[in-house]
């Protein structure tokens, strides 16, 4: 018998905030924009009462969602502005899209799995988030009809930095992906685009599902 009293849901969001603070994510907007969006909507099933712990966890199609401190690094690294218009590579749960439709202009985000697309994009109706835009698609070739974007995030690892997604950021752009082989550590790097090429920064190591060319079955 557990005799200890059940966490509010004020002491889990303070908890949960705290946890992001310690691991780094320190921007006031990423903050305020992951305190405005409850994981819990995107974490169903045996996991469901995890949802506010700093881990990944599994989702459909052997995909995961991402830790949310990760979540609030990357997005932080993103330095996403009011006006931005961002591509996300891996919808996965949704949760990401989420978190950077508080922060942008639009979001556009493709996944492999039409079962992930649609069930995220069911969140998104519960939580007003109009301004995302999911699609069915192979996210390693990005979206070129809808290019160039002023930020792109990738969740999942490529080997390298993908051509076609490097050539679909804007000239003062950002992007942040994982880079490394799929099943060891990766490293996630911010590539900036400007008039002469392309700067690559280290953040940190970090482990994601690898980005997988065409389309998932489900």
């Amino acid at each position: 018998m557990n005799d200890e009293p059940e966490e509010s849901p004020a002491e889990r969001k303070m908890r949960f905030l705290f946890q992001l603070r310690t691991r780094g994510v320190t921007d006031p907007r990423v903050l305020e924009a992951m305190e405005g969006i409850d994981r819990g909507l995107f974490v169903r099933g045996q996991f469901a009462d995890r949802a506010y712990e700093d881990t990944p966890l599994p989702i459909p199609c052997g995909q995961t969602i991402s830790q949310p401190s990760v979540v609030g690094l990357m997005t932080q690294a993103l330095s996403v502005g009011p006006r931005d218009t961002v591509l996300e590579v891996g919808t996965g749960s949704g949760y990401q899209a989420a978190i950077l439709s508080g922060l942008c202009r639009r979001v556009y985000t493709v996944d492999r799995h039409r079962r992930l697309v649609q069930e995220a994009e069911a969140t998104f109706r519960q939580l007003g988030l109009y301004n995302i835009i999911a699609q069915v698609g192979d996210g390693s070739r990005g979206l070129p009809d809808q290019a160039p974007f002023d930020r792109i995030l990738v969740t999942a690892a490529a080997e390298d930095p993908p051509g076609p997604l490097l050539a679909q950021l804007k000239i003062g752009g950002i992007m942040v992906v994982p880079v490394g082989q799929s099943d060891a550590v990766q490293t996630l790097i911010r590539v900036s685009r400007s008039e002469t090429g392309f700067d690559y920064d280290e953040l940190r190591q970090v482990r994601f599902v690898p980005l997988v060319e065409g389309l998932g079955q489900t």
